[in-house]
């Protein structure tokens, strides 16, 4: 089931919450809406749920498989929707819950006893809890009640599924275990799934692309790959990991940060002008002794070695700036360096922009 939305806006009284939005989902993906608190996310996602209204504006439309459903309710628009806090029927035991939605349709629709008894039992193997069927939700952990709801939506056979921030509720472990899980069970049933986070991790793992929202606007739609390493604005930069942020210049084939350059090919040609570098930490390389092309000298403030990586904080001898570095702990002994000594800086990858903030990177 593909999903258009054309156009998009929103507002309560004179807040903004969603401002001319258009977004693809194709029929089969997963799509997850980052951002931060505030960026639209939500009501984006309750908007194709048919849980909130969007304001009428010229050529404002919400399209299922080709089909309008902007007139259409809750109800006609048949989505599954998965909410933060399980909202499971506290008096129910987990058979029942998962059951509620088939046992409440009209009669002429309600599958028989047996036909909802098969389709329950299906979905607590499909979720892994075949044997906990007869148990309440107290007696569930966290991640296994969000299975339940995540059942519960999928009892229906709806055409699309929505999650806001399914997993935000439980502890860091538990949401790695569930988002793998949550990837896996996609894999195998490949229904349309549209998923609210904040957690880049979970986004970047568990989605076939990603939309990252801010202000009440989408800044880039892409893969994961995509978003991660070819950002198109420095809002997506920035909010994607952590970065180091360098005040140079740009031009003439090279990048000029502080007394040192680097060489830059794809600027070749093009005058020098003020630019804004973002180097990632694990694009960071160091070296110890000076010479031509060794880069901006620093002193290592700061050791961190527990990890699969050592990371370092450097103090940029010139400006006074924070860097962070991420090396192999090989790297890092090779280096043989401590708190105190003495390094140079030189980006491996360079995000480049020029010009406004809002501008995409040269």
């Amino acid at each position: 089931m593909s999903i258009e939305l054309h156009h998009i806006t929103k507002t309560f009284g004179d807040y903004v919450a969603l401002n001319d939005v258009s977004l693809s989902v194709p029929d089969g993906e997963v799509v997850a809406l980052l951002g931060p608190s505030g960026s639209g996310k939500t009501t984006l996602l309750r908007i194709i749920a048919g849980l909130e209204v969007p304001d009428p504006t010229p050529g404002s439309a919400i399209i299922f498989h080709g089909e309008d459903m902007a007139s259409q309710g809750v109800g006609e628009r048949r989505v599954g929707f998965v909410f933060q806090h399980y909202a499971l029927f506290r008096h129910m035991t987990v058979f029942e819950n998962i059951a509620f939605g088939l046992r409440v349709r009209p009669k002429r629709f309600r599958p028989s006893r047996a036909e909802i008894a098969d389709r329950v039992n299906q979905l607590l193997r499909l979720i892994q809890l075949e044997s906990l069927g007869n148990r309440y939700p107290s007696q569930l952990s966290g991640g296994q009640r969000q299975r339940v709801a995540l059942a519960r939506a999928l009892a229906v056979e709806p055409r699309v599924l929505l999650l806001d921030e399914p997993f935000g509720a439980l502890d860091a472990k538990v949401r790695q275990e569930l988002r793998r899980w949550l990837r896996r069970l996609h894999d195998e049933i490949h229904i349309t799934s549209v998923f609210v986070t904040h957690d880049q991790e979970e986004a970047l793992e568990v989605a076939d692309r990603v939309v990252v929202m801010n202000q009440a606007r989408i800044e880039q739609v892409d893969t994961p790959e995509g978003i991660f390493h070819h950002p198109r604005t420095e809002f997506v930069m920035n909010f994607l990991g952590q970065v180091n942020l360098f005040h140079g210049r740009v031009g003439d084939g090279k990048v000029i940060l502080g007394p040192s350059e680097f060489e830059a090919p794809e600027h070749e040609g093009t005058p020098l002008r003020p630019a804004r570098v973002f180097v990632r930490p694990h694009e960071v390389e160091l070296e110890t002794e000076a010479h031509k092309e060794a880069g901006l000298p620093a002193t290592v403030a700061r050791v961190h070695a527990a990890g699969p990586v050592v990371r370092l904080d450097l103090v940029v001898e010139e400006s006074g700036d924070t860097v962070q570095a991420e090396l192999a702990p090989e790297r890092f002994a090779e280096l043989n360096i401590a708190k105190g000594s003495k390094v140079y800086v030189r980006p491996k990858a360079m995000t480049v922009f020029t010009g406004a903030p809002t501008e995409e990177p040269q």
